[in-house]
């Protein structure tokens, strides 16, 4: 089943403006920070920006771990403006709200709220102009999103189901004569699922769904497993729909999904007062090359960096129609690496590029966090594969090559299960048309690295500078 945006775009959040839906995803430790799209269908959609896409808006350390920075937007349109509340869990963040005209920016620098504690926060306004702000646990505050200030103490709404652990990603909206609140809970894993009560007021008393949970694959065989984090819509012809996050494990025991939480679409239909989702609709899955020269002044929106992006060791215009890095760091298990990749959004794909590392030591690297790496490295005269996991850091393969720019590649491709412990896919690093070596790719999955992010393909410096002269992602069919 083919998600509606692949890869890793977790904790999706929708709004519709006329004939036009927005939806935001998280981006933890990456920078520019929540990717921004736009479609006119639910079903394709292009990125058109990332919110925070400037240091004053997003300013993460290399003390930031991976897993952390940017968590669970939620987007909304209210007034004539678009407003984006989220949480940033690294040292010095916590919840903000920015705001923009135009969703694919620029967007305002945050504006703190430092009375509300909590992940996942909510907007919603009501009749008499009061914004709620829900956040997991579950409870709510009164702000004024203009300028953060909360009125008074948290209050504590509604739960989720009795012995779920986990309640969060509220999202609370007014639909006909009651006030729904919509929640995850069972955690982001295996047992993720979706729940739903209503009240008379957007403060409750709630009153939960009696079939709830309205969403979980958990136990089932489905190739779409730990769907939860789900945001609302309704379309111009009063038609609802609901997008959430869920994941596609392969291999064998316990399954390991590689590509992190990607976005799905359901329909939803209403049933006595209560939405009822139906079948996973399948995405518009793109099988084109995509190709950058790097001939334009700025990266792609599709371009993440680790934790911030300078030109001073970033940048596209130092050596035109190449892409310029610098080191700051040690290597790909350095925080200060530097590094520009993205998201890998194929189960079968290949990446390319041509690098001339005469001046430093670089390539093309498949990462999930600082411990779970694979890399094919250009130095002067030899190219080398890099593995590390967890611990265990190896020179897995060397060969000499002659002085001079060399085209790198990884091919990630799908296997079926041999035994219980077979992994998901197989990761083949080139050198031009060589071979220099395979890898299970079970060891750049979530279920081993632990986490909430998902395989980002990319181009690094380790030392020196490194130059790219262009950069294909093939999603091999």
């Amino acid at each position: 089943m083919i998600p509606v945006i692949a890869g890793m775009h977790p904790d999706p959040s929708v709004c519709r403006v006329g004939d036009d839906y927005y939806l935001v995803c998280s981006s933890f430790e990456y920078f520019p920070g929540v990717p921004v799209f736009h479609s006119t269908d639910l079903v394709r959609w292009k990125q058109i920006g990332n919110a925070l896409d400037r240091p004053s808006q997003l300013a993460l350390s290399a003390a930031t771990p991976s897993s952390a920075g940017i968590y669970a937007p939620t987007l909304r349109h209210h007034d004539g403006r678009f407003w984006l509340v989220v949480t940033n869990v690294s040292d010095g963040g916590g919840n903000v709200v920015l705001t923009a005209t135009d969703p694919a920016g620029p967007w305002s620098d945050p504006v703190p709220l430092p009375g509300v504690e909590g992940i996942d926060p909510d907007l919603a306004w009501d009749s008499d102009g009061n914004c709620w702000c829900t956040v997991a646990g579950v409870a709510q505050y009164r702000v004024d999103p203009a300028t953060g200030e909360a009125s008074g103490p948290p209050t504590r709404l509604w739960s989720g189901t009795p012995g779920s652990k986990a309640p969060e990603a509220p999202h609370l909206y007014q639909i006909g004569d009651f006030w729904y609140l919509l929640i995850a809970e069972g955690g982001t894993e295996r047992g993720h699922a979706v729940s739903i009560a209503r009240s008379a007021a957007p403060t409750g008393p709630f009153e939960p769904c009696p079939d709830n949970p309205v969403l979980s694959h958990r136990g089932t065989d489905d190739p779409v497993q730990n769907t939860g984090h789900a945001d609302l819509v309704q379309a111009p012809d009063g038609a609802w729909w609901m997008v959430f996050l869920g994941v596609r494990p392969g291999g064998g025991t316990p399954g390991w999904h590689v590509l992190g939480r990607e976005t799905f679409l359901a329909p939803v239909t209403w049933v006595d007062g209560w939405p009822v989702v139906g079948e996973i609709v399948p995405g518009a899955e793109s099988l084109s090359v995509e190709r950058d020269e790097f001939d334009s002044p700025r990266l792609d929106p599709s371009w993440i960096s680790l934790r911030d992006r300078s030109e001073q060791h970033c940048a596209t215009g130092e050596t035109p129609g190449w892409l310029t890095l610098r080191a700051r760091g040690s290597g790909m298990d350095d925080p200060a690496v530097v590094f520009a990749g993205r998201r890998q959004r194929h189960l079968s794909c290949a990446a390319r590029t041509l690098v001339d590392a005469a001046d430093g030591s670089g390539g093309l690297v498949v990462r999930l966090d600082e411990d779970h790496h694979y890399e094919v490295e250009a130095a002067a005269g030899q190219v080398r594969v890099l593995a590390r996991i967890g611990p265990l850091h190896a020179v897995v393969a060397t060969l000499a090559v002659p002085d001079g720019p060399v085209v790198l590649e990884v091919r990630v491709r799908p296997r079926p299960p041999q035994d219980s412990r077979s992994g998901p896919d197989v990761l083949t690093f080139c050198v031009e048309t060589i071979e220099l070596a395979s890898l299970d790719g079970k060891y750049l999955s979530t279920e081993v690295a632990g986490g909430f992010t998902g395989r980002v393909i990319g181009l690094y410096a380790a030392t020196g500078t490194v130059r790219f002269d262009w950069f294909e992602y093939d999603p091999l069919g």
